[in-house]
């Protein structure tokens, strides 16, 4: 894994994003921002679910009204997204915490620079958010929906800032596949130290977002690129943090929580083991301690599986093993194998946490 690029850190609210920060994880609302009790009630939901920053959509003028009600509220920081009115634009940066806009639908360079003059007044972040379906004519035209064009495109709106005198930016170049996504994001790394915003736009459901997202942000992430991200779903605000936290841990960005090894369903398996390793899931989710937990569904493999692991319960014919860094704890009746094996996960735990 490299180490990660050394960029210019901004903040937002009270969360820091690049520099030496940790990686943040952010998502967005879906409803009317206007409907200021629907919105903020899904940032709660993010916010329990560990998201860092909540963006939130201004289509119109209640939208951009409703921002400095809804941020005196707001359990999280908040970024507001801009398409087409850059007027919007200027409401919102009088309260919220970040800007985000399209450079591709915002208009001219007049219209930029009273944003980032309304930026300027309150300290308050820029995004430019490249989108490869929604590049400005010029970069389109020469380029196509390219890579080359995202960069371009982002080379550009990043000077025009700078010539304004503006530069607390971050940037995102965003495509809905993996290929251009990971090229646009490595081509242009090099040449600006500004923090970048990882995502795969138009990700689709569940499966298919996990899939890119992993495909491109774990990609970006070993590669030592990547400040701020949010994994884009067609589902539940909670699936996009738990993916995107997921990405980051079997990644090795962030040190934090339970990895589960399980080994693959085969004729030697001795229980339950699908269920098992869900309820595994559900009794430790709770645990910040970086640990490795193995759920294995047979004893022959278990010893030598279980090496690497902190703690491992290995199921056997109406009995199992408890091992502990390798060496057999106990073995026990299946009937008291679940509750004994939990009760020693919380302790590995507790004295990890004590010892670091």
């Amino acid at each position: 894994m490299n180490p990660r690029y050394k960029t210019k850190q901004i903040q937002i609210g009270n969360v820091k994003i690049g520099g030496d920060a940790p990686i943040s994880v952010q998502s967005m609302t879906f409803s009317k921002t206007a409907d200021i009790k629907a919105t903020k009630e899904q940032i709660d939901r993010l916010h329990l679910a560990g998201a860092d920053i909540v963006r939130v959509a201004v289509s119109d003028e209640k939208d951009a009204k409703a921002l400095s009600e809804l941020k005196k509220i707001s359990t999280l920081p908040i970024v507001a997204d801009i398409h087409f009115r850059y007027k919007f634009a200027l409401i919102a940066a009088e309260s919220v915490d970040g800007i985000r806009i399209n450079p591709g639908n915002i208009g001219n360079k007049e219209r930029i620079q009273a944003v980032a003059k309304a930026c300027e007044q309150r300290n308050i972040p820029i995004r430019i958010g490249v989108n490869g379906g929604s590049l400005e004519k010029q970069f389109e035209i020469k380029y196509g929906a390219t890579p080359k064009g995202m960069v371009e495109s982002a080379l550009y709106n990043i000077k025009l800032l700078e010539d304004f005198g503006f530069n607390s930016i971050k940037v995102s170049l965003k495509a809905s596949d993996v290929e251009r996504t990971i090229e646009a994001y490595k081509m242009l790394r090099p040449l600006v130290d500004y923090p970048f915003h990882l995502g795969v736009t138009e990700a689709g459901t569940l499966f298919h977002s996990m899939i890119k997202s992993s495909m491109a942000l774990g990609n970006l992430l070993l590669d030592g690129i990547g400040d701020t991200m949010r994994i884009s779903i067609t589902g539940e605000l909670e699936e996009e943090i738990r993916v995107a936290k997921a990405i980051l841990q079997y990644s090795g960005r962030q040190k934090e929580g339970i990895t589960i090894v399980s080994c693959p369903t085969c004729g030697r398996i001795e229980a339950n083991l699908v269920a098992m390793v869900k309820e595994v899931e559900k009794r430790i989710a709770h645990i910040k301690t970086p640990l490795q937990v193995s759920v294995m569904g047979c004893a022959v493999n278990a010893i030598g599986e279980a090496k690497h692991a902190d703690i491992a319960i290995a199921f056997g014919n109406k009995s199992g093993l408890i091992i502990k860094q390798g060496e057999i704890l106990c073995k026990l009746p299946e009937t008291q194998l679940l509750e004994a094996f939990i009760t020693e996960v919380e302790k590995v735990a507790k004295e990890k946490k004590q010892n670091t």
